[in-house]
């Protein structure tokens, strides 16, 4: 069978395979790798990004005292990655397919080198027909150093891996134009860039994993600006996956269109940096005009007003206007000592060169 795509991202969140008692559902699981198998034998590359892991744990523990919730996590998590892992491996192992584990955490994505790193690793397992599961290593991530959820690592992967697609695996069919279940209520079939859903989304977490629907729409729209579809889907549904590659039209999901212009490999990396940002940059009101102009131009030096923070050279750098409003990110050509020195100066090189400059979309 032929399917649209030749590499997808699979994102399955925690209420995807856990029950009401919080324990794994293996049965969900298992229905989900019999259908990542059929679309690997098919020829689509699948990268899985997988919750599930504090699930996996949770049935096997009693704790001995009371944890608090980074306890419970580490200590849930650290026993069931190994269990959820194994779980994978046995279920592929009946289709003939090899995965490997890649655990990861949020600072190892904040320098280009480790980013790059990843990158190579994931590439060549695909290449050897091994299906890389990711995880967030929740052992060591904790309260700052933690990703929001699996909705923004799965965005990271999708765009690191220049994958054609993101699908984000919920308990809900898409994005509703209404309380989900409610009378009339439907869901949104397409996103189109800068369309308005705030009237659409609560801020909720879902029940089991940290995120919700304002995360996964938040994620959607950044990397659907990066150039790659993004796909919100209810991975309770049997044949969710294979329905949605082989016939979409006929299948309840919400589906991001991408930007037009893919955006480069450094830009990807770039517009999920923000939060590895070592300084701010502030620029005048000129500055200001000229970057959001219709042509491509660098950051010049002679635009700066002030530098907060200590950084050096090739790290990540926040702009904002006059206002001290946020207008992107950028990797500094400079050290933080360099670059205050030569504030308001002429015929330097760029403080950020544009090939190296992620502006946010604006309002």
């Amino acid at each position: 069978m032929e399917y649209q795509f030749n590499r997808i991202a699979v994102k399955i969140g925690s209420n995807v395979l856990t029950r009401k008692d919080g324990t794994l559902d293996v049965t969900r699981m298992s229905a989900l790798v019999d259908q990542v198998a059929e679309l690997h034998k098919n020829g689509v590359e699948v990268v899985l990004v997988s919750s599930g892991a504090v699930a996996s744990g949770r049935s096997e523990l009693k704790p001995a005292r009371k944890l608090d919730s980074v306890e419970q996590r580490q200590l849930f998590s650290a026993v069931g990655q190994a269990k959820l892992i194994n779980r994978y491996y046995e279920l592929f192992r009946e289709h003939g397919i090899a995965v490997g584990q890649v655990l990861t955490a949020k600072e190892s994505f904040a320098t280009r080198r480790h980013y790059l790193n990843q990158r190579s690793c994931m590439r060549v397992m695909l290449e050897n027909g091994v299906i890389p599961i990711v995880n967030e290593n929740d052992t060591v991530s904790v309260t700052e150093l933690m990703f929001t959820d699996n909705d923004e690592l799965s965005g990271l992967i999708a765009a690191m891996m220049d994958a054609d697609a993101l699908v984000i695996l919920s308990n809900i069919d898409g994005i509703y134009d209404g309380e989900p279940g409610a009378p009339g209520a439907r869901v949104i079939r397409r996103v189109e860039p800068g369309s308005d859903l705030s009237t659409y989304i609560r801020q909720e977490k879902s029940g089991f994993g940290r995120g919700g629907m304002l995360t996964k729409c938040h994620i959607a729209r950044k990397v659907a600006e990066e150039g790659i579809r993004v796909i919100i889907a209810n991975g309770k549904r049997d044949n969710i996956l294979t329905d949605l590659l082989s016939h979409p039209e006929g299948t309840l999901h919400t589906e991001f269109t991408p930007n037009a212009e893919p955006a480069s490999n450094m830009k990807k990396w770039l517009a999920h940096s923000a939060s590895f940002a070592k300084g701010l940059v502030h620029i005048n009101d000129k500055a200001a005009k000229v970057l959001r102009g219709d042509r491509a131009v660098s950051l010049l030096l002679v635009g700066v007003t002030a530098i907060e923070g200590e950084f050096e050279e090739g790290d990540i750098v926040t702009i904002a206007d006059s206002e001290g409003r946020r207008m992107g990110v950028g990797r500094s050509a400079y050290g933080s000592n360099d670059a205050r020195r030569l504030i308001g100066k002429h015929d330097v090189k760029p403080l950020v060169h544009y090939d190296y400059l992620c502006l946010d979309p604006q309002e």
